[in-house]
């Protein structure tokens, strides 16, 4: 396997979602439904993709079968852990049962 350039774009409306598309087709193999769903794509960097390497959320072996296959890779967010979400629930009665 050679050297693949990648670029990646941020969504315009979710954070943490992130488009990998191969630097040589650009956008034009994402389909309009999901570009429609993603937002106003934003570049955010151009990353060469070695054999071996990994990103922080994907593997370089998995992120190579994608752009091969479908011609993108849809980074989604991590998941919210429960006790974040709790900083917003202004509801206290889970913790009434405490000593």
């Amino acid at each position: 396997m050679s050297l693949v350039l990648v670029s990646v774009y941020r969504s315009g409306k979710r954070d943490d979602m992130f488009l990998y598309v191969a630097k040589v087709d650009g956008l034009r193999k994402v389909p309009a439904e999901l570009l429609a769903m993603f937002g106003t794509p934003a570049h955010v960097m151009d990353i060469p993709l070695r054999p071996g390497r990994d990103l922080a959320r994907v593997s370089g072996e998995r992120l190579r079968e994608e752009l091969s296959s479908q011609g993108f890779y849809l980074q989604m967010p991590p998941p919210k852990e429960d006790y974040l979400l709790d900083l917003y629930n202004p509801d206290d009665s889970k913790y009434r049962d405490l000593p």
